[in-house]
């Protein structure tokens, strides 16, 4: 079903391009990978929105990428990803600038959490882990290949699933969909990936000893774990090689 592919081993930071005149909306870009992916692309000149719930996080994200970058097309976008109203909200707020968008990437997410349902009643990992111009690019932040299925009977009966399985639905979620949005613009100059960036987030403190410890030990600094997603949305290669409704896992 899926095809796996890796990036470029020889691609680093420095071989993100010039982004002049690009407009991009990272998700969850106050923090973790998605703060890195912003900050990387605004230092190559991109316009960047920070789309983020929180707006004082969401500010002071913004605030230390113009700073550390030098690049003043940096803003905050207001999205609440467990809230359908929000997000039609925030589609409305960036419509309204009239803008292009070159590249968006869905980076944020939610991992180990409690069974709780968001405000339109969906169970939580999977209404915000998973519910443009171009050329352009769609990069899908997913996980590890899930080795589940979907049943979307069960999908918010809190007894039918650990937090990690609902967790893995919620990823699969991610890849079919953007195989299926592959599909739907493959007449399109818009290339649609899914990446997993090896880092884990969102760890709860009921997280156990020896998975907090093993992902201490393990688990791929931050900013290597924004990599894969920054050569998705930047790479030459992804035109080049018309990779489009691939799956990329970082390299080893």
């Amino acid at each position: 079903m899926f095809d796996i592919f890796h990036k470029s081993t020889n691609f680093t930071i420095n071989d993100i391009p010039d982004l002049q005149g690009k407009i991009v909306i990272v998700t969850g870009a106050n923090t973790g990978i998605g703060f890195i992916t912003a900050q990387e692309l605004a230092r190559k000149n991109a316009y960047v929105f920070v789309a983020c719930r929180n707006q004082t996080k969401g500010e002071k994200a913004v605030d230390e990428i113009k700073r550390v970058t030098g690049n003043d097309k940096v803003e905050y976008l207001p999205l609440d990803l467990s809230s359908l109203k929000s997000v039609l909200k925030a589609t409305e707020l960036f419509l309204d600038r009239k803008l292009p968008l070159h590249i968006l990437i869905n980076n944020a997410g939610i991992m180990g959490t409690p069974f709780t349902l968001t405000e339109d009643g969906i169970q939580d990992q999977f209404g915000i882990n998973h519910i443009a111009s171009a050329p352009s690019r769609i990069v899908n932040i997913t996980s590890h290949v899930p080795k589940c299925g979907i049943d979307f009977e069960d999908i918010n009966n809190p007894n039918a699933y650990n937090t990690y399985s609902r967790y893995c639905q919620s990823k699969l979620a991610n890849i079919l969909f953007s195989l299926e949005l592959n599909k739907r613009l493959a007449d399109k100059e818009v290339y649609v990936n899914s990446v997993h960036p090896e880092i884990f987030r969102n760890l709860k403190d009921s997280t156990g000893f020896m998975v907090k410890l093993i992902t201490r030990l393990f688990v791929t600094p931050v900013e290597n774990g924004a990599m894969t997603s920054l050569y998705c949305a930047t790479s030459p290669e992804i035109f080049e090689k018309n990779l489009r409704g691939k799956y990329f896992e970082p390299v080893d």
